[in-house]
């Protein structure tokens, strides 16, 4: 646990000394998703994905958590500093109501902790992300890897992830995240527009196929 509070500590220093940072924000979103699939594995049916965020400069912190009417729930925390030039590095605390939070056991530990790189080069994205613990709760087998690559031709992006661990079903390196998404903006009046988004999305290692729709507020 001491190294993981060792980088959230090293996030925060960057935050604090990090020339530029002048401009400070707090935000809140909520939106409202037909299912909740991540990396290619569903977790819940119709959800609602309310968040909270601080950001300053390139630095931001924040909760984001997702809430099925099936009664699934799912609360995260995260920082992450994205550089100038497309570089990001973050940490994220996955946790799922039910557990005992403070349970950091190896056995039936509430958290996995996973630590987040991203590059964005014009309409490429990059993506790697590393669990560093064990955690009986979370189902987390420790050193679990997803990586992801994104493309984006005009409206639509493109995705193709592959991971280990708790992202697959044997817990072996395969190809889970598989579609393409794309997003619009419907005018309810004329100041007021309301974002939509859609994935279609196929996991190969799970033979699983979803179609995803959601709305944010």
């Amino acid at each position: 646990m001491k190294k993981i509070y060792l980088i959230a500590a090293g996030l925060l220093f960057m935050m604090t000394f990090s020339p530029g940072l002048t401009a400070q924000e707090w935000s809140t979103g909520l939106d409202i998703y037909s299912s909740y699939v991540w990396r290619g594995t569903a977790f819940s049916g119709p959800s609602i994905q309310p968040s909270v965020e601080f950001s300053a400069g390139g630095f931001s912190i924040g909760a984001w958590g997702s809430q099925g009417f099936d009664g699934f729930q799912e609360m995260d925390l995260y920082a992450s500093y994205a550089f100038d030039f497309g570089l990001s590095i973050g940490i994220t605390d996955y946790y799922y109501p039910g557990t005992q939070y403070f349970d950091y056991s190896k056995e039936t530990g509430a958290h996995g902790f996973e630590i987040n790189l991203g590059l964005e080069i014009s309409n490429l994205s990059l993506s790697a992300n590393y669990i560093l613990n064990e955690a009986g709760g979370a189902e987390t087998k420790g050193k679990d890897m997803y990586y992801e690559v994104g493309y984006i031709i005009g409206e639509v992006g493109l995705f193709v992830g592959a991971g280990d661990g708790w992202h697959t079903t044997d817990g072996k390196f395969g190809l889970c995240n598989l579609g393409l998404g794309t997003s619009k903006e419907i005018k309810v009046t004329d100041s007021f527009s309301l974002p939509v988004s859609g994935s279609v999305i196929l996991n190969p290692e799970k033979e699983q196929f979803y179609i995803v729709v959601g709305i944010s507020l």
